[in-house]
């Protein structure tokens, strides 16, 4: 039974390190900021709650976000280095050396590798053997991402605006990041947690892999478009904006003044 790599041991650092991933996306072009953007505001979030007593063990809860977010560092590194990542995160990451897939598929690829895997992975590692006692900050959790995805869903009619025409964007509860999100990704990382919380050696590798295959192929699911979706997603990326550091500023909650005209956009 392998464990994380342990690469951040504090919020902080857990910060500091998506805010090098960033920066570094900005200066290389690189879409894999797209998510980490998305993650750093989830971050921040989380440790606001915690400051404020919003969880009821704050040192547990902080425990699985640091645990959850050393995932994926372990797995971004891996991939910058040429080496072997789960199948999940493999998707994610070389879905984002292609320009064709419009910004919120990035950004669900992300989240189905990261909450449908690893998150699951990350409460077993912490929870000591009593998963139950993260059930309540867990869900704790939930409360966070839903302020945050409405947020996001304005910052892609900003980027993206004719996301609605496949009801991709939508409003609140019908948006497809809410429901990918909330309902059934977390969820089913719930669920997945409980199953490989019974399992030991073996049967616990064995049953990683094979939570990870499913994943890879939902994640392949969430780009791969035919018919008349493929038109329509044609059509939202035409409209999209290009240009990769405006992007990753947008999400990342940019201090810039916003200004009501097309320069950030490149068609």
């Amino acid at each position: 039974m392998s464990s994380t790599p342990i690469i951040a041991s504090t919020l902080d650092e857990v910060l500091a390190k998506l805010e090098e991933i960033i920066s570094n996306a900005i200066k290389n072009n690189d879409r894999s900021g797209y998510f980490a953007a998305l993650y750093y505001k989830v971050t921040l979030k989380v440790k606001e709650g915690i400051a404020a007593g919003q969880f009821g063990d704050g040192k547990s809860i902080t425990r699985l976000d640091i645990q959850f977010a050393n995932r994926y560092f372990h797995a971004f590194d891996q991939w910058q280095q040429g080496k072997a990542v789960t199948s999940s995160w493999e998707v994610c990451f070389n879905a984002t050396k292609k320009r064709s897939y419009l910004i919120l598929q990035h950004l669900l690829l992300g989240m189905n590798a990261h909450i449908n895997l690893d998150l699951g992975i990350a409460a077993c590692e912490v929870s000591d053997g009593n998963l139950d006692n993260l059930r309540t900050d867990y869900n704790n959790i939930n409360l966070i991402l839903s302020s945050l995805t409405y947020g996001v869903i304005s910052q892609l009619n900003l980027l993206s605006p004719f996301m609605s025409i496949l009801g991709f964007r939508g409003t609140k509860s019908n948006s497809m990041l809410v429901q990918f999100s909330l309902g059934n990704a977390r969820d089913g990382s719930w669920c997945f947690a409980e199953e490989l919380a019974l399992l030991k050696d073996n049967a616990y590798d064995a049953f990683i892999v094979k939570r990870d295959s499913e994943i890879a192929e939902l994640g392949g699911s969430l780009i791969k478009n035919s018919g008349f979706l493929r038109i329509g997603v044609w059509l939202i990326h035409v409209f999209e904006c290009k240009k990769v550091s405006y992007i990753i500023d947008v999400l990342n909650d940019f201090k810039k003044p916003y200004k009501k005209d097309l320069k950030g956009f490149k068609l």
